[in-house]
């Protein structure tokens, strides 16, 4: 692996009329919210609205890391609570056969450490991640732009929204079985019919990692995930099947994945501010320095859905100045995350809270 470059703001560019981008992607976003509130009456998040896994598991900082990989949450060797949900992309809560690109967060808790402004004492360390190596947009304006048309269709159609993701997954696998994969097919609806807990997470745009700038990945390394890997999922089960699938697997086994970083070694062909970007592992090779573990359990509940989707909020910007988030994505994400907690909160009538022990969820 070549050695690390360390961060300078320098790399650090605002996109052109960033913080009216910001502006304008907050509307869109409150938009789909007051849309989906109108419908539901529930305050669902704007995106990754649907879960289906609410799982407990354990972070385990692996021994003698090299220094350069020693930093921050993995500075020293440790063991953490972890609470993870997984979800799929749109702020409206459909049915599963339309298929859309999946996400895991982590929130580690009982993290010590300086903390990212405005997080106070929180001490959890929060990792969002999704299952496509990079960010369908380079920037903010691009972004917003795609928003705006996923605003559009927010509880429009839903038997036609079902009827384009099944010819959208043909399509998809038509270019996967010719060597390709397509990041738009999949945002659309073409995400492939598979088990979510074969699926390997990346956080898509880099973050600072102590002096260096990496990015995550999530890695399942457990060998009940790895079968999962392309497994086929019948959408026309039941309406909600991932959450059936998931919640059969933890009812009899575990998991376990790797949290793996990529460090940027070369500014030019790793850059921070286009999130469209992959960044080339020929170069810099993605690098395990923790492991995530889960007990077999219920997978998913009302209860739990309360607690973990209703209750609490996953950020980026939840965390350990260590590991502050980099570039124009995730500028105006922190704008967003802070929005949406509110709104979610106002409307619910209770304060959005980060946990602090698990002992108090409904596991």
């Amino acid at each position: 692996m070549r050695p690390p470059i360390e961060y300078d703001p320098r790399y650090e560019i605002l996109e052109e009329d960033e913080g009216d981008t910001q502006a304008e992607l907050l509307d869109t976003l409150h938009g789909i919210a007051d849309t989906t509130f109108r419908d539901t009456g529930k305050p669902l998040r704007s995106v990754h609205a649907k879960s289906h896994g609410l799982l407990r598991a354990e972070l385990r900082v692996l021994t003698d890391l090299p220094a350069v990989l020693a930093q921050g949450l993995f500075g020293t060797p440790g063991t953490y609570p972890v609470i993870m949900r997984l979800s799929t992309t749109p702020g409206d809560v459909l049915e599963d056969s339309v298929s859309t690109p999946r996400g895991a967060a982590l929130k580690v808790l009982g993290v010590q450490g300086e903390r990212l402004p405005g997080t106070g004492g929180d001490g959890t360390q929060d990792f969002v991640l999704v299952n496509g190596t990079t960010f369908l947009n380079a920037g903010p304006k691009a972004f917003l732009g795609g928003l705006k048309m996923l605003a559009a269709t927010t509880d429009k159609a839903p038997a036609l929204k079902k009827m384009l993701s099944a010819a959208l997954r043909q399509v998809e696998k038509a270019v996967e079985k010719a060597g390709g994969e397509s990041a738009t097919l999949k945002g659309l609806g073409g995400q492939p019919a598979t088990h979510p807990l074969g699926e390997t997470f990346y956080s898509q745009v880099p973050f600072l990692f102590g002096p260096y700038m990496a990015k995550f990945s999530l890695v399942p390394t457990a060998v009940g995930l790895t079968r999962l890997k392309d497994a086929p999922v019948d959408y026309s089960a039941d309406p909600d099947v991932l959450r059936q699938v998931v919640g059969d697997h933890f009812a009899q086994q575990g998991g376990e994945w790797d949290l793996r970083v990529q460090l940027c070694t070369n500014i030019e062909e790793m850059p921070i501010e286009d999130a469209s970007a992959e960044w080339p592992e020929e170069q810099s090779p993605y690098v395990t320095v923790a492991r995530v573990v889960a007990p077999p359990q219920a997978g998913w509940s009302e209860a739990l859905s309360a607690a973990i989707d209703e209750g609490m909020s996953f950020s980026v910007w939840h965390g350990l100045a260590a590991h502050r988030p980099l570039g124009s994505i995730n500028r105006v994400r922190k704008a967003a995350y802070e929005m949406s907690s509110k709104l979610r909160a106002q409307r619910r009538g209770a304060p959005i809270v980060e946990p602090v022990p698990l002992d108090g969820l409904p596991f």
